[in-house]
């Protein structure tokens, strides 16, 4: 499967801001309320996304405010990014075995795959780098993947349900267990 839905794309026509901070909520519509990396949804836990550097801040100090330089990213993600750019060079992002690909090009589909049990999988030699250096293989990503998709199949079942197509012996216990598993789920998000 895809690494995503929905290639993020930046807005070219966003107003310049002296705090790159000021552009948060821009950027995570543009991202799709996603990590740009790991594609993790924001919710419910936006306030740990942070705005990463793409070229950072140690390679291009003039890139600081730049909104085509920046990514909406999870903490996880971040952290590992950091300002790691194995090129030394800031209009190189990659020598095509190391280094980055800005995750709003096309190109970055093609590093990566989902597993249909949610793990990342990286399909290329430079996705095998990517996917060390965010540490991609964090058991975290293929949780909250997995977490989304169940709500996604529970609101699916509520739906049905809620038409008369679910069979009423069926839906009370499915219903309780799909509760208790949600609320033991959801609070993962807490700890990542």
């Amino acid at each position: 499967m895809k690494l995503r839905e929905k290639t993020p794309t930046r807005k070219s026509d966003v107003a310049h801001q002296k705090d790159y901070h000021a552009y948060r909520d821009q950027l995570a519509s543009d991202f799709n309320h996603r990590c740009g990396y790991c594609d993790d949804r924001d919710a419910p836990r936006a306030a740990s996304f942070e705005i990463d550097h793409f070229v950072p801040q140690t390679v291009d100090s003039d890139k600081i405010t730049d909104y085509a330089n920046l990514v909406y990213a999870c903490k996880s993600c971040n952290n590992a990014k950091r300002a790691k750019w194995p090129t030394n060079d800031k209009a190189l992002p990659n020598n095509g075995k190391e280094g980055w690909i800005d995750p709003c090009l096309k190109d970055y589909e093609a590093q990566f795959e989902r597993l249909e049990d949610g793990r990342i999988h990286p399909l290329t030699e430079i996705g095998i780098w990517m996917y060390n250096n965010l540490k991609l293989w964090k058991k975290q990503h293929e949780i909250l993947w997995n977490v989304e998709r169940l709500e996604v199949n529970y609101n699916q079942l509520r739906a049905l349900h809620k038409q008369g197509l679910l069979p009423d012996e069926l839906k009370d216990s499915l219903f309780q267990l799909c509760d208790q598993l949600l609320e033991v789920l959801k609070s993962f998000y807490n700890v990542v």
